[in-house]
């Protein structure tokens, strides 16, 4: 079923208006790949800065006119602890599209996907910028927004986002890489920037838990 998002940003396109640079990103889809990445919950230390993100997004739109929208499941016990997060995303010139999560199966993707377009019909759309590994939801609508004309970039690690790398059609940036996200370097090695010299790439599971477990 379709989700119909409302009261999001500022209304449709006039005539003439510049072309839109559209940014949406999918929290616990980052949140959850950063945490498999870096092999640990991320701390706020290790979380993406949302003020780099909003600069990067408009240092990168010429100028065309950017929107900055991030999608999100809250789980009623976590009301409290997420609501100076969603605030704080929201000073930063996001807006913020919030579902409760009451089921495993409460997602944001399909919110996400009827904004992009509702965005493209309401036109022109320059260039689309998706933060999310999802490949499943989002390859194919992307490379059809590629093939229409429409930039489409995809922003998330490069060791979970290689629908993104693979394809012909898309842009991949690796959150890493855009400039101030991460206030230190995330403890991950990275195969597409090993050093000269090779690195260890250390357990990401204990391999006593993983025979415990197993027993």
């Amino acid at each position: 079923m379709s989700v119909v998002v409302e009261d999001e940003v500022d209304g449709a396109a006039e005539e003439g208006a510049l072309p839109l640079d559209l940014l949406v990103w999918d929290a616990p889809n980052i949140d959850m790949t950063l945490s498999n990445v870096i092999g640990e919950r991320p701390s706020p230390a290790s979380r993406p800065r949302f003020d780099a993100i909003a600069r990067w997004l408009v240092g990168t739109a010429g100028a065309h006119d950017v929107e900055g929208c991030v999608f999100t499941n809250i789980t009623p016990a976590g009301v409290s602890s997420v609501r100076p997060w969603v605030e704080a995303v929201r000073s930063f010139g996001f807006s913020v599209f919030a579902r409760p999560k009451s089921r495993p199966d409460d997602d944001v993707d399909e919110a996400m996907l009827d904004h992009i377009a509702r965005r493209a019909q309401e036109g022109p759309l320059g260039r689309v910028v998706v933060a999310s590994a999802d490949g499943r939801n989002f390859r194919e609508p992307l490379e059809e927004l590629a093939r229409g004309g429409v930039e489409c970039t995809v922003i998330a690690f490069s060791e979970v986002a290689g629908y993104a790398q693979e394809s012909d059609l898309l842009t991949f940036i690796d959150l890493e890489d855009v400039p101030g996200a991460f206030t230190t370097p995330l403890p991950r090695i990275r195969l597409d920037n090993l050093p000269p010299e090779g690195a260890w790439l250390r357990p990401t599971r204990s391999m006593r838990a993983l025979v415990e477990g197993s027993a």
